[in-house]
């Protein structure tokens, strides 16, 4: 049976070859390990074998693995849907929230980090494909919410964040990233000063992850290429508080 090793070194050697096609470099692309329902050993093991980015879902979750130490030796991220109640939970504790869905949320955090007397970095999540089921602001939010989060003394907008529909095939989610990029490369155009902290690109999972990297990704977000199948939450999470 494949181990979380042999699957990491060949998405490693994917990521190169997507970058590779497209004349980029493959240490642009920071690789997410979506750890959603993986139990604290698993993802030391993963941290062991090379992984420097964990990428939680879930803020009971979160809070259980960083009690427990699993993310020594890592940095985390904050990939899932944040709910405002729930930001004091995340705010200063992760490098980047990558879900930051509307402007409510965005003025949510930006409250806790003045609390905190820190700057936390974000993402604006977009849903180009205007799903009713996910979060996520629309194409005409997205510029109006990165120039409030200019505004903001305590958060920086480092880039965009989606999450199409499931890949039905090769190449079929590319226009939705081509899409992103294209959104991406307006906002930094618009803002002035903080052009430069815009460089982010949050896109891609286990099923279009290289075709996310033709199109520009910085950071991608797998899961089940990295650790298989996705084994069921453990009981000891409990539900979401």
């Amino acid at each position: 049976m494949t181990g979380f090793p042999e699957r990491l070194a060949r998405v490693r050697e994917n990521i190169a070859r997507a970058a590779a096609r497209c004349g980029r470099s493959p240490d642009e692309i920071t690789l997410v390990a979506a750890t959603k329902t993986q139990t604290d050993d698993t993802i030391r093991q993963a941290i062991a074998a090379g992984i420097t980015v964990c990428g939680e879902n879930r803020v009971q979750e979160f809070t259980a693995h960083l009690a427990a130490g699993a993310y020594q030796g890592a940095s985390v991220h904050f990939i899932g849907h944040l709910q405002t109640n729930k930001v004091k939970y995340i705010v200063g504790k992760v490098e980047l929230i990558h879900s930051v869905s509307s402007e409510k949320l965005l003025l949510a955090i930006d409250r806790q980090a003045e609390k905190l007397d820190l700057v936390q970095d974000i993402l604006l999540e977009l849903n180009l494909a205007g799903e009713v089921s996910k979060s996520g602001l629309s194409m005409p939010q997205a510029l109006p919410a990165a120039r409030l989060a200019a505004e903001l003394a305590h958060v920086r907008l480092r880039g965009l964040m989606c999450i199409p529909p499931p890949a039905a095939g090769p190449g079929k989610n590319l226009p939705y990233f081509e899409k992103l990029a294209q959104i991406a490369v307006d906002i930094r155009n618009e803002m002035g000063d903080n052009r430069a902290d815009v460089v982010c690109l949050s896109m891609g999972m286990s099923d279009d992850y290289q075709d996310a990297v033709s199109a520009g990704a910085t950071h991608v977000r797998l899961g089940t290429a990295l650790f298989g199948p996705r084994p069921p939450v453990p009981i000891n999470f409990g539900r979401e508080f």
